[in-house]
């Protein structure tokens, strides 16, 4: 449905984010180590879960990690990508020069958890809604300058990506509808959809944000690929799905605003096609991961 970055434009992003994670830990060097630690002295560590339930996503993140601070490191996985773990699950063993591995341990544990605690969040969402037929989307609320790695995790827990960027898809909400209707002579929505569909490039994807009824009645008759039902009661979705139902089942609907795990299986019965979630990256627990010299 979304635009999907192919492997070589990840991994380029990934090298990138973790080449500034590291710097901004280590800066000119990590001075406790630098003091305190012979260079050639040799270990072997053991990265855990503190809790339970966890779907751990970031694994080649932390190799890269480790990667980027000395090759001589070595990094052993013992578990899949994705897999729903227990507390005190052995997640990989790192074994080479302590200096190296204790200079890349805090960013490797950032990423891990913040990775897994999307994808953990993620997975108890989509479990709620597996009998319906409604897909969770992210959103671009994501942290600034990991929103590859984030995207990532919600597709690891089971959700779906919407946008990248805004580069990537239109999707016209309600501060470009405000200017829209004040500075020019597109007066509904209709008339909006119709002129960004003959300026755009034919596969251009086209979303309209809508708050109403009436307002979707009018979104309607432009056609667009999917219509985005903003903040509306489960009341207001149902009749927007029958009422879309009637008009053209090939557009789209997703529900957006105030979803949470308590309400978001009332909403998927709605019969909407997604539901757009802010939460998966913007409101996450970090999962507890650590790292133990053996």
């Amino acid at each position: 449905m979304r635009a999907n970055k192919n492997n070589s434009q990840v991994l380029s992003e990934v090298s990138i984010i973790v080449s500034n994670a590291l710097a901004e830990d280590i800066g000119d060097g990590d001075i406790t180590c630098e003091y305190a630690l012979n260079k050639e002295t040799k270990i072997k560590a053991v990265i855990t879960s503190k809790d339970n339930n966890v779907v751990v996503c970031g694994l080649e993140v932390i190799k890269e990690v480790f990667r980027q601070v000395d090759r001589g490191i070595k990094v052993v996985v013992h578990v899949k990508e994705g897999s729903l773990l227990g507390s005190k699950t052995a997640i990989c063993t790192v074994t080479g020069e302590a200096e190296g591995i204790l200079k890349a341990e805090r960013t490797a544990l950032n990423f891990l958890g913040r990775l897994s605690g999307i994808a953990t969040q993620t997975k108890m969402l989509t479990d709620k809604i597996r009998k319906y037929k409604t897909l969770i989307l992210d959103t671009r609320k994501t942290t600034p300058g990991i929103r590859v790695l984030e995207k990532y995790a919600v597709k690891i827990g089971g959700g779906s990506n919407h946008r990248y960027g805004l580069y990537d898809q239109v999707l016209i909400k309600d501060n470009h509808l405000r200017i829209l209707k004040k500075n020019s002579s597109h007066r509904t929505l209709c008339d909006i959809i119709k002129t960004i569909r003959i300026n755009a490039p034919r596969e251009t994807i086209i979303e309209i944000e809508v708050s109403n009824i009436q307002e979707l009645k009018d979104a309607l008759t432009g056609e667009p690929d999917i219509i985005m039902l903003d903040n509306m009661d489960t009341g207001q979705m149902k009749k927007a799905v029958s009422l879309r139902n009637k008009v053209n089942k090939n557009i789209k609907l997703e529900a957006s605003g105030n979803i949470t795990g308590k309400n978001i299986k009332s909403v998927a019965i709605c019969g909407v096609d997604f539901i757009s979630m802010g939460a998966l990256t913007h409101s996450v627990k970090c999962v507890d991961f650590s790292l133990n010299v053996k």
